[in-house]
Parts: C-alpha cells; structure tokens; sequence
C-alpha cells in the first residue's frame, strides 16, 4: 500500500494511546481522519480539538460520507475491537483496505532509520527517553509513544521523518510488522497468555521479532535475557554498564560505561532502577547509533517523565502520592522496590485496580506475592478491557490469595474515603484500567487535605 494515494483515514477504537498516536500523524500530513471509540475521554477530546470527527456509537449511519469511499479510505484498527463489531464488518464485506495499528506503523516507518523498543515491561518509558534524546540532539524523527510523555505533553512527536521511534508492542505479535535498525528487548516475562498460550510461545515470538531486524540491525538486551546482543545492565559485565551509584535528593547519580569511554557524573531523576535500565538502554542505542556521548547523557538529566509512570502527584516531607501503570507482578515489585530505595520506613498504601480476568487469573499467586509487600492493600474490582467475565476470577478470589492483613476490596467511589481514613505516608495507585481517571480527583482531594 502507498500511503500517498490515501486521502482518508478511519480508525475504530481511535481513543486508544496507540491509534491516537496514529491519528495524529495522520492530521499532519494533511489526511481526512475520523473515528470511533467507545467512550469519550481525554484524548478523543484531544483528538476533537484537532478537528478530528470521532462519534460513539456502533453505527455505519454515523460516519461521513467521504470516509465510506473505498478508493480513498484507509480504516485502522485495534485488535481490542471484536470482530463482531458492526463498523469493523461493514468495511470487510465492502473490500476496504483494513490494517491493523502495528501494520500501518511499519508503512510509516519502514524509508525511516527506526528504533524499536520492544519487551514485556518499560516500553514506553524507554521509547519516551529514547524520542526526548534525540530531539535534544536537533534529531528529525518522528516519535510513536504508549503514553503522554511529559517532555512533549503529547504521545506524538514530529521533528522530521528521518528517523522514527516505535514501541514494539508484543500483543497479538503486533511487533512481527516492523522492521528496526536498531532494536531492544527490555524483558521477556510472560504474560498475555489469552494470546500466546505459554511463556515457550512468548519467547519464540521475540525471537522472530530479532528477525525483523533490517540487514546490519543491531539488537540490545537487557543484560541475562536469553538472546544475543549488544548487553546493558548495573554493576556488571555489560557491554553499557551504570557503576558508583548513588542517590542525592531523590536523583540518581552514576558513571555510565560505553564499549569505548566513561561519562562521568551523569544524572537521572525518575526513581525506580527499572527506569534507570530504560533510561540506560535509549541512551546506548542512540550513542551506538552515531549521537554525540555527552549531549545524550546529558538530555538523561532532563528527562521529566511519562505520566502514569511512577508519576508524583503529591510530594510533601509527610505525605506522597504516586501513580503508576503497573500490571503485572513484575511491575508492581517494580514499583515497590522503587517506593522503598527513594521513601524507606514510610507507611504505603497501595490501590490496585487488576486489568483483565485472564492476567488476574493466569498470575493470581505471583499478584498475591507482589501485592502482600505493601503495608495495606486495597483491591478494585478486575477491568475487563476487552475481555468477557471468567467464572470465579474476581477481586475477591484474588484477595483471599494475599497473605497481608490489611486488605480489603473497595469501590472505585470510596477511594478517597478510604485513604483519608488509613491516612497513609505513601499513597500508590497502580492498574492499566480506568483508575487512571481518578487520580486526578484524588490529587485534588488530598492536595486540600494536605
């Protein structure tokens, strides 16, 4: 498919971070974009502010005439939406060309020098690192973000199409589409085995996605991930190394090893050593790439962050509050590990809302493990996403598995309630659902509490 024959662009599920991503993309080069999505929320309204159409109901009737023209139409859509979606039918019976989010981003992609990040866990951080790097470095790239990241205030960026940064999203193998020049593999933990079957099957997957690799491609792996590539870790024999870290004021300060040289001194502000591994893997894969050592380490001091990802809301000497997008155990001890190095001996207490019943269901006891650390817990019920209820998956089955005395299953509506009655230190909200949309009415909350 050329995409300079296409005059308009659809989208069904247009509200999701990736397919907004897209969407925008589309606005800049001067294309017709409309959609659907389920509900309205912040970024459709976005979106709508852009001059975007976008309506709410599964309805053929409601999408402009233009857009039902198959010669000049492109429709995108996210797996997330069921193929018994009444929109999604109409065009595959009319012969309209249909691709998938992760198809058309390796169309966009694929004339540019591209950098994927791929893994179960860090993606966005790491591809939001790599993007605010090279646009210190005056880089003309386009950027494809999973999250709003706080140095643009958006999850798009456009500084010219020479070189592009994609998430490499492993679900439904939506990553086997691209083809990188320089890659990497942040983690390999199973999960969603709704689509692979087996943690066998989710490695093979990545080892196909090291395939895609162009001709010369270069891969980089966090250090002790069964594949072969260029290695980066801490305090090890990686072949990009932190060394003599040390936190000062809540920042990290470390030395940095290249394959040639030492940078020395260099700073980084998002807590958690997870972080400080994304932040570590976007600054090699850039130097490696030819972008001048000190300007990168130097833009890893300036990296604000990614909201949703360990995000302060509140700061305070006797109060914090922390948001963050974790969803699987991974990320949660993640988050815990990250809690306890920057906010040690303080209260915590987390508010965890699952994200689908087959995840809930397929880590309940390493959910149950992870959530226990915490000094109280507070379980929302499971967000089904895409998914049907699975007969006895619930919020209290998974409650019954943590081995904590203070837990409990709250709603969404007494959250506020319950965390002035606990009155933790240390206040996380942690899920990929829509617990993202409270926090704000949390922050204020509190923010006139405090």
């Amino acid at each position: 498919m050329n995409l300079k024959n296409i005059h308009n662009v659809y989208f069904i599920g247009i509200g999701g971070i990736g397919m907004s991503a897209l969407a925008r993309y589309f606005m800049f080069v001067n294309k017709n974009v409309a959609g659907y999505d389920m509900t309205k929320t912040p970024l459709t309204q976005e979106l709508v502010e852009l001059g975007i159409t976008i309506h709410y109901e599964d309805n053929i009737n409601t999408i402009e005439h233009s857009f039902l023209d198959v010669a000049t139409t492109l429709v995108v859509y996210t797996p997330a939406v069921p193929n018994t979606h009444s929109e999604y039918q109409y065009f595959v019976k009319h012969g309209f060309d249909i691709k998938k989010r992760s198809e058309v981003l390796g169309l966009i992609t694929k004339d540019t020098f591209c950098f994927a990040v791929a893994g179960t866990h860090g993606k966005t951080t790491t591809s939001s690192i790599l993007a605010h790097l090279l646009k210190e470095t005056g880089t003309p790239l386009i950027a494809f973000l999973g999250g709003i990241s706080e140095d643009f205030d958006s999850n798009f960026l456009l500084e010219g199409t020479e070189y592009s940064v994609v998430e490499a999203d492993e679900f439904d193998r939506s990553f086997l589409k691209l083809s990188p020049n320089v890659a990497c593999i942040t983690s390999m933990d199973a999960d969603h085995l709704d689509i692979y079957g087996s943690s066998e099957a989710l490695r093979k997957s990545f080892e196909d996605f090291v395939g895609r690799l162009k001709p010369g491609g270069k891969l980089f792996i966090r250090n002790g991930l069964p594949l072969e590539g260029i290695t980066y870790g801490i305090d090890d024999d990686s072949d990009y190394c932190i060394r003599n870290l040390k936190i000062v004021h809540g920042t990290y300060i470390f030395d940095l090893g290249t394959p040639d040289a030492t940078l020395l001194g260099v700073k980084f502000h998002k807590p958690g050593r997870h972080n400080l591994l994304n932040g570590l893997v976007a600054f090699a894969m850039a130097e490696y790439s030819g972008f001048p050592a000190e300007d990168l380490a130097k833009a890893l001091g300036s990296f604000k962050g990614v909201q949703r990802r360990f995000s302060y809301k509140i700061k305070e000497d006797d109060f914090v509050f922390i948001d963050d997008y974790a969803h699987h155990p991974t990320e949660i001890n993640a988050v815990y590990d990250a809690i306890s190095e920057m906010h040690p001996n303080k209260k915590v207490l987390a508010i965890f809302q699952p994200h689908l019943f087959s995840r809930t269901r397929d880590f309940a006891d390493d959910f149950a493990t992870s959530l226990t650390k915490f000094d109280a817990i507070c379980l929302l019920d499971i967000y089904p996403a895409r998914e049907k209820p699975i007969a006895g998956i619930t919020s209290e089955w998974l409650l019954g598995k943590i081995k904590n005395p203070n837990k409990k299953r709250i709603e969404k509506s007494d959250m506020i309630e319950e965390i002035k009655r606990q009155n933790p230190e240390v206040l996380v909200t942690m899920g990929a659902g829509d617990i993202g949309l409270e926090v704000s009415k949390i922050t204020k909350e509190l923010i006139y509490e405090n």
